[in-house]
């Protein structure tokens, strides 16, 4: 399973986002392709704590949503996930995108800050799937980034 724990896995995402341009289009979902940089630094900030989100009341256990959402065989499912509040550039929460270029190196610096974490890092738990591992915030940071990436053809 993929995920940013392998440099290799990184390195691809990382090719991955050169493909993303400001007129790249979507084909799904009803973000430009520059709110969706910002939108995809700031999921890195809230994984590290610095966005705050409360935890979200779910209708099943955490355990369950956790698993399918990391294990599943699938990709996640296009325009079903709705986009955290804290994390809508639309809603005027989330970073609003600035400068294409800048943006995108500031997506690479979150990349690289979230990468860097420590195994032992003070994680809080993520709003929807609860408490999680080190390998599975980086599992979720590797897919959260696939699937916006595969929202533009990248």
């Amino acid at each position: 399973m993929k995920s940013l724990r392998n440099p290799e896995q990184k390195k691809e995402l990382l090719l991955r986002l050169q493909r993303v341009g400001p007129s790249s289009e979507r084909l799904w979902g009803s973000m430009s392709s520059h709110q969706m940089i910002c939108h995809l630094s700031d999921g890195y900030r809230l994984y590290m704590g610095e966005i705050k989100a409360p935890l979200h009341p779910i209708p099943i256990p955490r355990w369950i949503l956790r698993t399918i959402t990391l294990w599943a065989p699938m990709p996640w499912p296009r325009g079903k996930i709705p986009t955290l509040r804290e994390l809508d550039q639309k809603a005027g929460s989330g970073t609003k995108p600035h400068e294409f270029a800048k943006d995108v190196q500031t997506l690479r610096e979150m990349l690289d800050r979230f990468t860097q974490l420590p195994d032992n890092y003070d994680w809080k738990p993520h709003r929807g799937l609860g408490t999680l591992s080190y390998s599975q915030w980086m599992r979720l940071g590797y897919l959260h980034a696939d699937h916006h990436f595969r929202q533009f053809g990248a």
